[in-house]
């Protein structure tokens, strides 16, 4: 047997690292929603102006800022998870974030966790399994310096084109006709400047850690400065449309909306730019696509069932039938008693 190279170990090790902030983030975003879901709901209550409505009232509230800061050491955490493991990787694990956030609802904010939300819980699991032993493992990028010269690429340029076009004829023309009414409009702007974060948040983690482990200076780099101020935009454009999207829908649409939504872009851009997909066997292709279609499953079957109310016992058929005739039995035994009145 083989014995590893030390190259080897590092990867290994960069990979388990890589995967571990990406859990730990998914946790502390999922949190997130929930604090900020209950803060915009006292103001509400208030009667301040809704942050559909382009009220920022939310910004005295602290509930909201502790939403805020949990998401951001989520987001730190994430940051560092694209430096150490493929974005392929890490930007799938999100649906953890959906887990979180549908266990602690059902405890917060009175949202219903049912069996078929608890099937939802088991299959989100074993998708994040699935993908995470059929994912990319090796970045192929190694450096800054080659960051930089794909980011001048026309192809990733046109999609970055793309992106902003979009953006801006969806505030432009759709955002006042149909943003409080359809739920896309809010949340594809969101994925959108969130795929573009992804980007920006993946090089300047890349440009941090290089700095770290070698002589090469990333932070004289206009690149490195320009990645920074284009994660710092895009984080604020998705936060406002974001809050706007929780303020208006329930949270159990928008979670899985957003998730696969973002996520779905977000490999676009990073297989655009990173080219993770490039060298990957066939069967881990496969592998991580019905991965990530097990997790869509469990996003949609934790959340769009959430407000049912059934039970195990409600799918065995005996037992509903049963339950159907002692209805049946009361129905009858009521309409006879009124006769003899």
């Amino acid at each position: 047997m083989k014995n590893p190279t030390i190259e080897e170990n590092h990867e290994n090790l960069s990979f388990t690292l890589g995967l571990s902030l990406a859990i730990l983030s998914s946790v502390f975003i999922g949190c997130s929603f929930i604090i900020k879901k209950i803060a915009l709901k006292k103001i509400n209550s208030l009667g301040n102006t809704r942050a559909s409505a382009g009220g920022y009232a939310y910004l005295k509230q602290w509930m909201w800022w502790l939403g805020l800061l949990t998401m951001g050491i989520g987001e730190a955490a994430n940051l560092l998870a694209y430096a150490f493991a493929p974005a392929a990787l890490v930007t799938p694990l999100g649906a953890l974030s959906v887990l979180v956030a549908a266990v602690l609802s059902s405890r917060l904010l009175q949202e219903k966790l049912n069996f078929i939300g608890k099937i939802g819980c088991f299959l989100c699991v074993i998708g994040s399994i699935i993908f995470v032993i059929h994912s990319p493992k090796h970045e192929e990028i190694s450096n800054f310096t080659e960051l930089s010269k794909k980011l001048t690429d026309y192809v990733f340029l046109t999609y970055v084109s793309s992106i902003i076009i979009m953006t801006l004829l969806l505030k432009i023309v759709f955002v006042p006709k149909f943003g409080n009414t359809n739920i896309v409009v809010y949340l594809l702007i969101c994925s959108a400047i969130g795929s573009l974060t992804v980007v920006s948040c993946k090089g300047v983690a890349l440009g941090i850690k290089e700095t770290i482990n070698s002589d090469v200076n990333n932070l004289t780099n206009y690149m490195f400065w320009l990645l920074l101020l284009l994660s710092i935009l895009c984080i604020m454009i998705q936060m406002n449309y974001l809050n706007k999207a929780l303020d208006i829908f329930n949270t159990s649409i928008v979670t899985p909306v957003y998730y696969v939504m973002f996520t779905i872009l977000v490999i676009i851009a990073s297989g655009i730019l990173f080219r993770e997909w490039e060298h990957m066997k066939t069967e881990d292709i496969l592998g991580s696509f019905c991965g990530f279609l097990i997790l869509i499953t469990a996003v949609f079957t934790l959340n769009a069932f959430k407000d049912i109310d059934i039970s195990f016992e409600d799918l065995n058929l005996n037992y509903r039938q049963s339950i159907l005739k002692q209805d049946l039995e009361a129905s009858n035994n009521t309409k006879f008693s009124r006769r003899m009145r």
